[in-house]
């Protein structure tokens, strides 16, 4: 949305294709043009950007990763694409349909192009600054967390005490710190960094105000995020709804 609306304010004229049963629907009060795909149908989002005269594009929103084993539909370019990856992994996928999309002369930029504001700066964001041992765990699960990036298979970790508790895989973050919470039972530390040489066209990581009222769900008292390469949703929101938590959020 925030996306969207950025860019009609530079004075872009914007044509979304929106995914089914994963893009909100009122997406379309938001841009100028609207297609609607099924997962995998590459064919028909080169179709509707050709159509609508696109050569420059970016990724923006979510797809439930585990809809992969159960709703994709791929067309023949979808498929085309899907047997040449050696490994499913998410910088594989976007960057084979990006280079897809170049072949067409479609360029697919970074999804921070129209958003600079969101991205967090350094320092901490909140009244509350994090203690020493939640220090120690943000230095040890930014370790862990760059680690499971270069693996590419996700982006987060929770930690307490220097204990890994749960890392993220397919089902996000949220679903991550709901699990690492529990076992923590208080005071987790979520860590959520960048991939080494992460590709900022795509799977830029980003935090909100949904991510801090899971963490105040568990009880979880730190949230760290990587400076300048983080995208903050509802940036004033998150704060003052941690402020009101007890939560520290700090960007390195």
């Amino acid at each position: 949305m925030m996306v969207a609306e950025a860019a009609r304010r530079n004075n872009f004229h914007v044509l979304a294709v929106a995914v089914n049963g994963e893009t909100d629907p009122s997406l379309a009060d938001k841009v100028d043009e609207i297609v609607w795909i099924k997962l995998g149908q590459l064919g028909q989002l080169i179709k509707a950007f050709k159509k609508g005269g696109v050569y420059e594009a970016l990724m923006a929103g979510t797809i439930t990763k585990k809809r992969m084993f159960e709703n994709v539909m791929p067309d023949l370019k979808g498929l085309a694409v899907m047997s040449k990856l050696a490994v499913f992994h998410d910088d594989d996928i976007l960057r084979a349909v990006a280079n897809e999309l170049a072949k067409e002369g479609i360029e697919i930029v970074s999804s921070t192009a129209h958003l600079p504001g969101l991205i967090a700066p350094s320092g901490c964001l909140t009244r509350r600054r994090p203690d020493k041992t939640e220090n120690e765990d943000i230095r040890f699960g930014w370790t862990v967390a760059k680690e499971l990036g270069r693996l590419d298979i996700g982006q987060s970790v929770v930690v307490r005490n220097k204990t890994v508790l749960a890392l993220e895989a397919i089902d996000g973050t949220d679903e991550t710190i709901l699990r690492g919470g529990r076992l923590a039972r208080k005071k987790a530390v979520v860590v959520k960094v960048s991939k080494p040489g992460q590709d900022l066209r795509f799977d830029v990581p980003s935090v909100g105000l949904e991510t801090v009222k899971v963490m105040s769900h568990v009880k979880a008292s730190t949230l760290a995020v990587e400076a300048g390469k983080t995208l903050l949703f509802d940036r004033s929101e998150m704060i003052e709804y941690a402020d009101k938590s007890g939560i520290a959020i700090i960007a390195r």
